[in-house]
């Protein structure tokens, strides 16, 4: 078992500006990166859009 070898995923840049993602960050490359990607997230930035409710109504807003 000593001779297995461990792989690991391929890196992927940081969402935000694309610069190598630092391991303890991952995926992001910094703190600043990981807190901007937070604030698109709560100002809705990232919403997934509703489609039409199965029962024929306007979609859930909330």
């Amino acid at each position: 078992m000593a001779d297995e070898v461990v792989r690991r995923a391929p890196s992927r840049p940081c969402p935000v500006c694309g610069k190598p993602a630092a391991a303890a960050l991952r995926p992001f490359c910094s703190e600043r990166c990981r807190q901007v990607d937070l604030g698109r997230w709560l100002a809705g930035d990232y919403a997934i859009p509703a489609g039409p409710d199965p029962d024929g109504g306007e979609p859930d807003q909330g």
